[in-house]
């Protein structure tokens, strides 16, 4: 009787069968942000000031980078002016093949098209920051704290709460944030996404007053919560003859009329009080 032969069938060893996986893994990753980053490519329209980079295919001397001008438009090779602005990379590289095809320039013509520096797409950030200006957007979805880190942070003057104007369809919202609030409590929801148009502002800190018999008369930093003691110590405290009987303090109401107000250590300030310190009479 013939014996039949045995079949085995191959099996990779388990380090084989793992590095295969950890591979199609990485492959797989790699492809889905190949397709992501296309089609956000593809989505951003150019603007005046970007800058792109065109390739026609089998044709290199037709290769060039060139910014696009405040109407949005490029000066190319053979056909001269072409709009781009409000066109995809995509939507710019087939308008300027249809170009070409028309002037028989090229027979079929393959044109890409790609963004190198985006300018287009900025946002204002103004007052009290280290750096105001206009900054492009070269992320796609940066956050206020990182283009008040581009400006250079708040500075001293500058108030804890941020006013930012989001345009949003044509509708514009008034945002306030309090930045160093957002991070004490750590809610980094109100660390909203900054889209081309809008507008940072920083405005001056709220301050109060001192004057009379203090140390050191002037204008402070109000800080949340503060009482007249407190503002008396950053006045460096009192002098020899003054005295904490009699304070007063001068406050702007909101019809504008100014009024003078008895003042206990304990009470409040207010943005623009003037705290006077009396003269002790013995």
């Amino acid at each position: 009787m013939c014996r039949q032969p045995e079949t085995r069938s191959f099996q990779r060893p388990a380090p084989a069968r793992k590095a295969a996986g950890w591979l199609a893994a990485l492959i797989g990753v790699a492809l889905m942000a190949f397709t992501v980053q296309g089609h956000a490519d593809s989505r951003e329209t150019l603007g005046a000031g970007d800058t792109i980079r065109i390739a026609v295919f089998q044709n290199p001397d037709l290769a060039t980078e060139m910014r696009l001008s405040e109407r949005g438009t490029i000066v190319f090779p053979l056909i001269g002016e072409v709009t781009l602005g409000g066109l995809t990379p995509a939507g710019a590289g087939a308008r300027i093949a249809e170009q070409l095809k028309q002037g028989n320039f090229i027979k079929n013509p393959q044109v890409n098209v790609s963004v190198v520096q985006v300018r287009s797409r900025q946002v204002s950030v103004l007052g009290h920051v280290a750096r105001p200006g206009r900054y492009a957007l070269d992320d796609i979805n940066p956050k206020l704290t990182d283009l008040l880190a581009l400006a250079g942070g708040i500075t001293p003057a500058g108030d804890d709460t941020v006013t930012v104007m989001v345009t949003r369809g044509g509708k514009i919202t008034k945002l306030e944030i309090d930045v160093p609030r957002m991070y004490r409590s750590g809610d980094l929801s109100r660390n909203i996404e900054v889209e081309s148009g809008d507008t940072i502002f920083v405005q001056r800190a709220p301050v109060f007053y001192i004057y009379g018999e203090v140390q050191r008369a002037g204008a402070y930093r109000l800080e949340p919560e503060m009482a007249v003691m407190h503002a008396l110590s950053l006045g460096g405290g009192l002098t020899p003859r003054g005295t904490e009987r009699g304070l007063k303090i001068h406050r702007r109401m909101p019809d504008g009329t100014v009024v003078r107000l008895d003042a206990r250590l304990t009470d409040p300030v207010q943005p623009d009080d003037v705290i006077h310190v009396s003269e002790s009479l013995f």
